[in-house]
């Protein structure tokens, strides 16, 4: 493929990819209303529930990850969502000092009634497309999270050795 097709390609790939991470903040942001919670809690409720769903349960820290947040901040909507009644933490029988976090049963039902209207239309255009379609588009986003952790990783800050990192205020030295 030509330069001038590739960019073309990522320009129009960047731009679905936009679209959707808006339209899928704003469907968090219902969420988030339907049941009277702030968006960042809807958000980390959204978080368990897919890992519950994916059998792999969620720690605080690799929460803390996926939503953005320090531990710090994170502990504290876990507090939120544990008084809420809306999660739970429970301790791995094979390994006691690990934290999993847990959807409680009482909001389990609002929030998959809530998804079902995502699912009917999810289901309607997967039914409009064939197996080798649909796994074509499944490896490509597989890719394209591998992509996007590389290029995370290579963008992150590093600290400077003497404490100083990239973007932490000007070089006052001289």
């Amino acid at each position: 493929m030509e330069p001038d097709e590739v960019f073309a390609h990522r320009v129009r790939l960047l731009g679905g990819l936009r679209s959707f991470g808006a339209s899928y903040t704003e469907l968090t942001q219902e969420f988030a209303l339907s049941l009277g919670l702030r968006s960042t809690d809807a958000g980390a409720v959204v978080e368990i529930l897919y890992a519950e769903d994916l059998g792999v349960p969620l720690t605080p820290a690799r929460l803390a990850e996926r939503i953005g947040l320090t531990s710090g901040a994170t502990a504290q909507l876990l507090n939120r969502l544990e008084v809420a009644g809306h999660i739970t933490r429970t301790r791995e029988l094979t390994d006691r000092r690990k934290v999993t976090l847990r959807t409680s049963p009482d909001i389990v039902p609002p929030a998959r009634a809530f998804f079902a209207t995502l699912g009917s239309h999810l289901d309607r255009l997967v039914a409009r497309h064939d197996t080798a379609e649909l796994a074509l588009v499944a490896t490509f986003l597989d890719e394209l999270s591998h992509t996007m952790a590389a290029a995370i990783e290579e963008s992150r800050v590093r600290p400077q050795p003497g404490g100083r990192g990239a973007g932490s205020g000007p070089d006052r030295s001289r």
